[in-house]
């Protein structure tokens, strides 16, 4: 990234940070947890002990971060190599991201830059230019990925609040300032379980590795009777009314599970999984030593802000996660995808001088589609 655009990007995070230091607080316990961030064009930093929320703006307003993270653990030690930071307990988090959706419209937001020339160009696995294959892909998320995202939040929540005794209360949502949500489960009866009870949890989330004999169907001799009703609770409900679809369906299609044998109905199991079992990124919730976006900051990658849903489905972040100036500046702009911030609209640009506000021009500047003019 050219120098003018690091200073341009550390220039209006500051004054992000500086005019909107209320959105950002030390999460509770923060003694015990560590923080780490990082600045344009450098590594990480991390291992850093911060306690309240003094420390925490004074770190913004030296350092100019370009994103800061905070541990979901909780340590004795938090400031120590990870080793010797005596691990206590942590916040259970799940990652919803539109990007692991397999969402057919992402094509149509999706630009490639060429490492080798800089060409930018849409979705492509080859430059248009210069035909290297050395390719950065970036996506401009639309309505439709925002909209999805959510949907898989309200299934996880479902799950959480139905099978799990999760508190709805328990429950915060967070944009994460890019291309999804970050749910954070605060409940004491999952703080000290460990990464591999965490796993079998995102495999019951996601309804990975369900097996026929659960849901009814046996390798001999399968007994109508076994098979889930609709109005039974967790998985064997929802099974039903994917597979079943209606109550006056359901005699039929049980007769033709039977029929077609135990191999087929676990592809039916592997197919309803899809549809029904909730898209986390297991790995993220497997993680008890992660170190997380912090709320209230700025994601690098959009220049939008992560922040908390008070209402998921009224929630816009092209327009409730955009806090940055609406001053104009001028860039030179090679965008050949159209979005939308701030209910405005920008694009297409192709290699041309444009005046647009800041916020704008930091969206472009961070997704490599524009440069300081």
């Amino acid at each position: 990234m050219k120098e003018t655009d690091i200073k341009f990007l550390e220039d209006s995070f500051k004054k992000y940070y500086f005019e909107h230091s209320d959105l950002i607080r030390v999460p509770e316990r923060s003694s015990e947890r560590e923080f780490g961030y990082q600045k344009f064009n450098s590594g990480m930093t991390r291992h850093i002990s911060i306690k309240d929320d003094k420390e925490l703006h004074l770190l913004f307003m030296q350092n100019i971060p370009s994103d800061v993270y905070c541990s979901n653990a909780y340590y004795s030690f938090p400031n120590l190599p990870m080793n010797e930071k005596d691990w206590k307990e942590a916040d259970l988090i799940f990652d919803i991201d539109a990007k692991d959706l397999n969402l057919s419209c992402r094509e149509n937001h999706t630009v490639s830059i060429c490492n080798e020339c800089n060409q930018v160009s849409k979705n492509s696995e080859r430059c248009l230019k210069c035909s290297s294959t050395k390719i950065e892909k970036k996506s401009l998320p639309c309505k439709n990925c925002i909209d999805s995202s959510k949907t898989e939040v309200s299934k996880l929540s479902e799950v959480l609040i139905d099978d799990l005794a999760v508190s709805k209360e328990n429950i915060h949502v967070y944009f994460s300032g890019n291309e999804g949500f970050h749910v954070y489960v605060y409940d004491s009866q999952f703080q000290q379980i460990g990464s591999r009870e965490r796993s079998e949890l995102t495999d019951y989330i996601s309804f990975r590795g369900a097996i026929p004999e659960t849901f009814g169907m046996k390798k001999f001799k399968p007994n109508r009777s076994s098979f889930p009703d609709f109005d039974e609770n967790g998985w064997k409900g929802r099974f039903s009314k994917q597979v079943f679809g209606t109550k006056s369906k359901r005699s039929k299609i049980i007769s033709e599970l039977i029929s077609n044998g135990y191999s087929s109905f676990q592809k039916t199991l592997d197919d309803v999984s899809q549809n029904i079992g909730v898209k986390i990124d297991p790995n993220v919730t497997m993680d008890i030593h992660r170190i997380f976006r912090l709320p209230g900051s700025i994601n690098s990658k959009s220049g939008l802000t992560k922040i908390f849903c008070k209402d998921l489905t009224k929630f816009d972040p092209y327009n409730d996660a955009s806090f940055l100036s609406d001053d104009s500046i001028e860039v030179f702009a090679n965008c050949p995808i159209e979005f939308k911030l701030k209910n405005k609209k920008f694009g297409l640009y192709t290699n041309e001088k444009v005046t647009i506000p800041i916020f704008a021009a930091v969206y472009m500047i961070c997704k490599k589609l524009a440069t300081i003019a």
